[in-house]
């Protein structure tokens, strides 16, 4: 099915061989764009300036803030506001709206474009208007993936399109490249969700293109349709790869001129002697119906082996509640197997990898004549976009799926973390969505609730809705139909052009932003001191932890446009005393700086930070490093950093990003103290390591002493630690 090999090959006369040396490596599609945008006068270090960025209504107002601070007059590139995220505007009162008249009001006075809520989620708009060959496209979301249109694109927290809009560059080392080879066509009733969780499960633990770039190419691409392509791309994300990209064809081409951009299309592929970092071969012939279980994508097994298995596998379900959750006493999913089947209560396709014009066609002619029934399984069915959904109802695929009793909901990404279809207590989700981390999907188990979300293609979850919530792969159905290489669909953006504010490149200097109450600056910094005392907040010994652990998602999306409002539900679901204690270490911070407590010599700061082994996996926010700073957080010391983007965000938010790889052995607790002297010299320097005195304070064993490091800083992010924050570093320059 899908094989690995971690040795440096090169595509050498249409096959793979072993490569001696790096040579080859600008034969890869990555490497050419990657050029094209580069402004440095190295290829190891890349300055990189994107073609159009792209932010949603839970990032655009902090982005737009910072960079307003850092003396941003208009938007230098074309910049798409979208309203996707909070598009109910139903928690916080006016607040959700707040945020959108502000959008609107910066997109007028900045020159942006602003899509209504309700249009299009971020990534099938950017999809269908700005994904291209050749070009390179910033999110503020971490499933920015355009790569199944030749088009690399990076999801990223925050600061980092900040830096766009102040017309500074995505600095970053030459990453890997890794050769995704496809092969077959896949079997009918095995849809791209499939592929996706069987690769993201393939890759996900053992790294194995973590950081790296993705380039999809081989005889298979021409047996997948271009949503076929897109629902694996933007699945990527969860393989913790850095971009991906993909050969273009005729489809491709098709697709663009479908798009009314057939100007923009060009043919892209490797070229003969291309090096890569390694190679994954995926068979999509091999392929199979996939679940991916509680808690991750990647805890991916095929439908078929998840029957035979049944009670084993949720039983470990049952116990990951309990570890992860601190549900102890849920009743056991094993509760849901019935005369040997498996019942669910929910199904949900959605959003930029569900709700694609193919997945809910599929859907469609899978429930077409049938009955979802008027038991405990309900079904609710996303189109990604207004025109998506405009074509799904002018070919009665929305007629159909109403009629088998499905609900028909707006273009929205709420299902996807926790804003929408929140699943009753007890109750099991399958959604053709992006993620499945725990409590993502709305529950809130330090209330004693708890429910589960699995995994699964459109094709699989509508086979389910037809057997009334009997888990059903779709390959075991009689009649399912097959996807054909060549489907395209009829694209109108007359709803487009209705409502969308098109105002890239006019901006309207005298235009007033809008501020709603909610709607506040970030917090004053302070710069890094000579010397730092740090107290534990925090310890987190599980081996991943997300950024939906860090910061939950759901109801807090609301007050990301307050910091200090936003800050007060850092890791609440994962540690509730972290508040708490980092604002006692904050007031004697405070107390330290005023004067007021001689105990501390001026020149030694106080501060929190929290202990992860592998920090980060996830959303690419920036507030699960904002909420830290904003408490008084001052470091990260983890084992490994999940990824790059979540560095970067403690890089940007003035914290260090301490690395340990023995962190585990060493007994952290909260409360717990690390005293690190001359921190400020070692970064105005180009030291990567420091010695520290870790003080165990409950136990009150003897302090030892311990090694951080901090591999990899560049000189701009030392200067922007040294400063306290990017924005402080920009206000110096």
């Amino acid at each position: 099915m899908i094989t690995i090999n971690n040795s440096p090959v090169r595509w050498q006369n249409g096959r793979f061989v072993p490569a001696e040396t790096p040579n080859g490596r600008e034969g890869t599609m990555a490497h050419a764009i990657l050029m094209a945008h580069n402004t440095s006068n190295s290829s190891d270090r890349l300055s990189i300036h994107f073609d159009a960025m792209a932010s949603h209504d839970i990032t655009y107002v902090g982005i737009i803030q910072t960079a307003r601070a850092s003396g941003m007059k208009e938007f230098p590139l074309p910049y798409v506001l979208t309203n996707c995220h909070n598009s109910l505007c139903a928690v916080g009162g006016t607040i959700n709206e707040d945020d959108h008249v502000f959008g609107l009001s910066a997109a007028k006075k900045y020159g942006g474009e602003f899509v209504p809520a309700h249009q299009a989620v971020i990534h099938s708009y950017m999809r269908e208007r700005y994904a291209a060959p050749g070009k390179m496209i910033l999110g503020s979301d971490s499933h920015t993936r355009y790569g199944a249109y030749g088009c690399m694109s990076i999801g990223e927290g925050g600061p980092e399109l900040a830096r766009q809009l102040l017309r500074k560059t995505y600095d970053i080392a030459y990453p890997k490249v890794i050769a995704i080879y496809l092969t077959g066509t896949p079997r009918p009733g095995v849809g791209p969700q499939d592929v996706a969780l069987a690769l993201v499960g393939a890759t996900f633990k053992n790294g194995a293109v973590k950081n790296a770039v993705m380039e999809f190419f081989g005889p298979g691409v021409a047996n997948l349709s271009m949503d076929y392509r897109a629902g694996i791309d933007v699945m990527t994300t969860e393989t913790t790869c850095l971009s991906s990209v993909w050969q273009t064809d005729e489809q491709t081409k098709t697709a663009l001129a479908l798009l009314g951009r057939g100007d923009s299309y060009r043919e892209m592929a490797p070229a003969d002697g291309a090096y890569y970092d390694g190679v994954v071969t995926v068979k999509l012939d091999k392929i199979e119906p996939m679940i991916a279980l509680p808690f991750h994508p990647s805890n991916a097994y095929t439908i078929r082996e998840f029957k035979a298995n049944m009670a084993d596998l949720l039983h470990q379900v049952d116990v990951d509640a309990a570890e992860q959750l601190g549900v102890k006493n849920a009743l056991s999913l094993t509760n849901k197997i019935v005369n040997g089947q498996f019942h669910v209560d929910q199904g949900v396709i959605a959003g930029c990898s569900g709700g694609t014009y193919q997945n809910l066609k599929r859907a469609a002619e899978i429930l077409k004549g049938c009955a979802i029934g008027s038991d405990a399984f309900w079904l609710s069915c996303y189109p990604g976009s207004m025109p998506i959904n405009l074509e799904l109802t002018r070919d009665g695929s929305i007629a159909q799926l109403m009629a088998a009793g499905a609900s028909i909901r707006s273009c929205f990404c709420g299902p996807c973390f926790g804003a929408g279809d929140v699943p009753a207590n007890g109750a099991f989700s399958i959604r053709h969505s992006t993620r499945n981390f725990p409590n993502r999907e709305g529950s809130k188990p330090g209330d004693g609730q708890i429910s589960y979300v699995a995994l699964m293609d459109a094709r699989s979850i509508a086979a389910t809705a037809r057997m009334g919530g009997v888990l059903t792969g779709a390959d075991e159905l009689p009649d399912v139909p097959a996807d054909r290489a060549d489907e395209q669909w009829n694209y109108d953006d007359s709803a487009y052009k209705s409502r969308v504010y098109f105002g890239v490149g006019k901006p309207q200097p005298k235009t007033e932003l809008v501020l709603g109450p909610n709607i506040a600056d970030w917090p004053q910094q302070i710069a890094l001191p000579d010397n730092l005392l740090l107290t534990c907040c925090a310890a987190i010994y599980d081996p991943v932890t997300t950024t939906d652990e860090l910061i939950p998602s759901g109801e807090t999306s609301s007050y990301r446009s307050n910091p200090l409002k936003l800050s007060e539900f850092a890791l609440s679901r994962k540690c509730p005393d972290y508040v708490a204690l980092a604002k006692a270490v904050q007031a004697s911070e405070r107390t330290r700086r005023s004067g007021e407590d001689a105990n501390f010599p001026a020149d030694t700061g106080l501060g929190s930070f929290i202990m992860a082994l592998k920090p980060g996996d996830g959303s690419a926010r920036e507030q699960a490093a904002s909420c830290q700073r904003v408490l008084g957080g001052c470091a990260n010391v983890a084992a490994e950093y999940a990824t790059k983007r979540y560095r970067s965000n403690v890089v940007n938010w003035g914290m260090l990003p301490f690395v340990a790889p023995d962190v585990k052995d060493w007994g952290i607790e909260e409360g717990d103290t690390l005293y690190i002297p001359g921190i400020r010299a070692l970064l105005k320097g180009d030291g990567e390591e420091i010695e520290a005195t870790l003080t165990h304070v409950l136990s009150g064993e003897e302090p030892t002493t311990v090694k951080l490091k901090l591999p990899g800083l560049t000189r701009e992010e030392r200067d922007i630690i040294l400063a306290g924050c990017l924005i402080n570093y920009y206000a110096e320059a």
